[in-house]
């Protein structure tokens, strides 16, 4: 690619206040700041694509987490993907296309050693923010290492049209699962989640209560179950999960806006009779598995077996609002900034 020159300023998303439940346009600010020219060691990277992604409401929370939270006052960050444009690091030069994790700016200055160089001719680069991204990774390393998937497992995967939840049930089925049931938000999400993703069932949360609907897709019950929402479906699951149950814990979108203590689940006592296994998961305890990830799901996708979607959003000044849309699941499969081609 020719190269390019680099502005003296460029814009980046500024964390303005702390959300007190939704979050609210005012919450962020739009911020002109200086390029930093790199330094030994370092790339600056224009960024093409970034990620808004359900975690990130945690981090606007001035709480101890796993993380630390963002700071008022300061860019945020998150997974982008670019092209380098000037390099002071062995290995990286110009033209490069780079995976990073300083996103929610135009342009990012980083040490080199945080970033991974991609394929834009192997998949689009927004892929790499996906389906062979965080997304991808913490779909497959949650249903098959912490999940421990058995062939003739009946699995239930919550936020099952979210860029996580809709590839944990199409590997459920190309792993074996001997039924597949997604809950998602619309007729129309229900409706692709059989159609286009191949799961056994599927229904809409809002219809009635989650465990009358689950209990109707799984007459006899469910092994396992893929927790991307919390609340009414993790009580549910507990009910519907057989002796030696398993529960991944991936995420609680549910909760994250809210102010007061989760209701539910309020049958947590049932763990102990029915013996299951509820275990959080981090996609970062997971590196080790990115070689067989990428090269199995890479397969995946070019036979046509596993589909995969993304809502894209064009213009850097509609970040913040394409993570509200997020949190509200106006969302079909992963939700992606799109700064330029």
């Amino acid at each position: 690619m020719a190269e390019q020159a680099v502005p003296a300023t460029a814009r980046e998303w500024h964390l303005a206040a702390r959300p007190q439940g939704w979050p609210v346009p005012t919450d962020f600010a739009l911020v002109e700041a200086p390029v930093r020219t790199p330094g030994p060691g370092e790339i600056l990277v224009r960024n093409t694509h970034l990620s808004v992604d359900p975690y990130m409401r945690g981090r606007m929370n001035d709480v101890k987490s796993y993380v630390p939270p963002f700071q008022i006052g300061a860019a945020m960050d998150g997974g982008a993907v670019g092209y380098v444009v000037a390099s002071e690091a062995e290995g990286f030069a110009p033209g490069d296309a780079v995976l990073h994790g300083l996103g929610w700016r135009e342009y990012a200055t980083l040490d080199a050693k945080h970033a991974v160089k991609v394929d834009p001719d192997a998949a689009p680069l927004s892929a790499y923010l996906g389906v062979l991204g965080m997304p991808g990774l913490t779909a497959y390393a949650g249903l098959l290492a912490v999940g421990a998937l058995k062939e003739g497992d009946k699995v239930f995967v919550s936020g099952a049209a979210g860029a996580v939840g809709s590839l944990v049930g199409q590997i459920a089925r190309l792993k074996g699962a001997s039924l597949v049931i997604g809950s998602a938000g619309s007729a129309e999400k229900v409706a692709k989640l059989v159609d286009e993703y191949g799961f056994d069932a599927a229904f809409n949360y809002k219809d009635a209560p989650v465990a009358e609907q689950l209990a109707k897709a799984a007459p006899e019950g469910i092994d396992l179950y893929f927790d991307n929402v919390g609340g009414d479906h993790l009580e549910a699951a507990i009910g519907a999960l057989g002796v030696h149950g398993r529960a991944v814990l991936c995420g609680a979108i549910a909760q994250y806006n809210e102010t007061t203590a989760p209701a539910a689940p309020r049958n947590l006592a049932m763990a102990i009779g029915k013996r299951l296994r509820l275990e959080g998961m981090l996609v970062r305890d997971h590196a080790a598995l990115q070689p067989q990830f990428v090269t199995e799901v890479a397969g995946w996708l070019k036979s046509g077996e596993l589909r995969t979607e993304e809502t894209v959003v064009d213009g850097f000044e509609n970040a913040a609002e394409a993570f509200i849309d997020l949190l509200r699941g106006v969302n079909t499969g992963k939700m992606v900034v799109r700064l330029e081609g």
